[in-house]
């Protein structure tokens, strides 16, 4: 049996054989493909637009997009942006308009990592698709918003595909172990409960990727003397290796993860921080950039409930500045947990938005003559009853977190002083 897993035979790898055929066989999709949604609609019914679909690795874009392919009957021109040019754009748009003028048929173009294509590259596909001479199915790991011009997008389509839930992967892989037909079951692999949860937990939503694994694993494991391909642990962690972090720094992602760092600070959870933080570092996010989120974090969100955190931040970022990775973790681990764990009140940037809004809409004021010659520290206590703003007007407001609560308590007793 060992032949019809020889690479140098033909044979497809076990992600491509385990490939959906149905679309009931897609995982990981249900608001895409489940019953009554749009996608499963328009696949269903035969009357297919031209889309892009975007989304992690291994979750099943491809798939689908040759199921579609399958099922239209169309002529059907594959290209992958990182090698095509204009040049075969147009030549696949030349045979799209004989086999519509002469053959009757549809062409459907499937263009993989179709973020690769440069704005001329992109410009040379809208007349087609416009006028209907191609059927396009764009696939990208990347957020079309970002790298797919205004004009294409506007005709097509854009559908989101999400990275596969374990639950869902579990049962892939199960499959792929048990089917003697595309799988690996005629070469008997038996799985470890710690080998098949590595894979599971390793493969970060990507069957692709999960299922090379187990490949891997299968054809480098000897049979023992019953005939059993025993995967163990320890060769499922060489064959998946290190997890992919799914993080770019021009896509939603970053701006994901880095609200999710902010979010769990300001929430107070310092446990949530840390690991949003770690996963940046890891995925080679500058960690001053992440130092300046900190530093926004300690003076918006913690303020005076505990001044001491714009100061740790302060720090932080200039320890970043100075120190690089991997030591710039352990100040930015310091000031994160700090701040997140810090009392919490946004007072201060509540009172200098309302403070700019009053100086652009309220009425004008000039500076008071007695805040040009008396001096505070003439006085008893250091202060003077005064007029320190014309139609004088509340903007702070502290709150009763932290040291904002002294800080409030000493501004009652100066304005009952005031009276």
């Amino acid at each position: 049996m060992s032949a019809l897993f020889n690479a140098s035979a033909g044979i497809p790898p076990l992600a491509a054989r385990m490939a959906p055929r149905e679309l009931n066989d897609f995982s990981g999709q249900a608001h895409l493909l489940g019953p009554g949604k749009l996608l499963r609609r328009l696949v269903e019914s035969g009357r297919f637009a031209s889309a892009i679909f975007f989304g992690p690795p291994g979750c099943g874009k491809t798939a689908l997009a040759r199921r579609i392919a399958v099922q239209s009957n169309a002529e059907i021109v594959e290209l992958n942006a990182v090698t095509a040019g204009v040049s075969d754009i147009r030549k696949a748009v030349d045979q799209a308009q004989f086999s519509a003028s002469s053959l009757g048929r549809m062409t459907l173009l499937l263009i993989d990592e179709i973020h690769h294509f440069n704005k001329t590259q992109q410009d040379a596909l809208l007349p087609s698709v416009e006028r209907g001479d191609v059927l396009l199915i764009g696939m990208t790991t990347q957020n079309p918003a970002f790298y797919v011009n205004a004009a294409l997008l506007s005709r097509v389509t854009a559908f989101e595909f999400l990275p596969i839930p374990e639950a869902e992967l579990a049962k892939i892989l199960d499959k792929a172990c048990a089917d003697g037909e595309r799988g690996v079951a005629a070469l008997k692999v038996l799985l470890t409960p710690e080998a098949r949860a590595h894979l599971l937990r390793q493969s970060g939503g990507d069957a692709r990727r999960m299922l090379n694994a187990l490949e891997l694993a299968s054809l480098t494991t000897s049979p023992d003397a019953e005939g059993v391909r025993r995967v163990t642990l320890a060769v499922a962690e060489e064959s998946i290796q290190k997890r992919r972090i799914r993080y770019d720094k021009t896509s939603d992602d970053h701006y994901d993860h880095i609200s999710a760092f902010i979010k769990s600070m300001r929430g107070s959870d310092p446990d949530a921080a840390v690991y949003w933080m770690a996963k940046m570092l890891e995925a080679g996010e500058d960690p001053r950039f992440i130092a300046r989120r900190i530093l926004i974090c300690a003076s918006e969100d913690v303020g005076n409930a505990d001044f001491r955190a714009l100061l740790v931040a302060s720090a932080a970022l200039r320890a970043a500045e100075v120190l690089g990775m991997p030591e710039a973790r352990i100040p930015l681990s310091q000031a994160a947990i700090f701040v997140a764990c810090a009392p919490k009140s946004n007072a201060s940037c509540l009172a200098v938005d309302a403070a700019l809004a009053e100086v652009r809409t309220g009425p004008s004021r000039e500076v008071p003559p007695p805040l040009r010659d008396k001096y505070a520290h003439d006085f008893p206590g250091h202060w003077v009853a005064q007029e320190y703003l014309p139609d004088p007007k509340r903007f702070y407001e502290p709150t009763d977190q932290g040291d904002e609560k002294r800080i409030g308590e000493r501004l009652k007793s100066l304005r009952r002083g005031a009276k």
